[in-house]
């Protein structure tokens, strides 16, 4: 972990300069030297009085794999919003026709949110790829995007 700054914050207030202990901070280019950094030391940070200096992380802890029982929920989910987006857009005609609209487009929203939780939109996903090719096997209408899909399929 190493301090880093956000120039547009700076002040040029130059505490930093004084309570830095391996003298890293460097005012005149904006740079915090990473290499004299200590790792977690933040007495810059906490001295900084425009919160112009932060720190950044050098690792990261491992993305938590998905229960297999929420992305079938999710799945699940997607799908019942994507046919009740269909069955909006089919009432758009009439009276209501703002309310269907608002309703499709929010079915919609809520459809691709289940879609990016569930790991469908992820390129490197084994279930993209997965999706692209069950949307290719249906996409027999004259309007259907197969070279976009094929595309896709080639670029995973």
């Amino acid at each position: 972990m190493h301090a880093a700054r956000n120039i547009a914050l700076c002040t040029k207030d130059c505490v930093c300069l004084f309570v830095c202990p391996t003298g890293a901070t460097d005012t005149e280019t904006g740079q915090i030297d990473v290499t004299k950094c200590i790792d977690g030391c933040r007495l810059c940070v906490d001295a900084c009085p425009s919160h112009a200096i932060f720190l950044v992380y050098d690792n990261y802890a491992e993305k938590k794999a998905k229960n297999p029982h929420i992305i079938n929920a999710l799945t699940t989910l997607l799908e019942s919003k994507v046919h009740q987006e269909t069955i909006a857009r089919g009432l758009s005609s009439g009276e209501d026709a703002k309310i269907a609209k608002a309703l499709a487009l929010s079915n919609r929203i809520l459809a691709e949110d289940c879609a990016r939780e569930g790991l469908y939109m992820l390129p490197q996903n084994r279930s993209t790829r997965e999706l692209l090719l069950s949307l290719k096997e249906k996409g027999t209408k004259k309007d259907f995007p197969l070279d976009a899909i094929e595309q896709l399929l080639d670029l995973l």
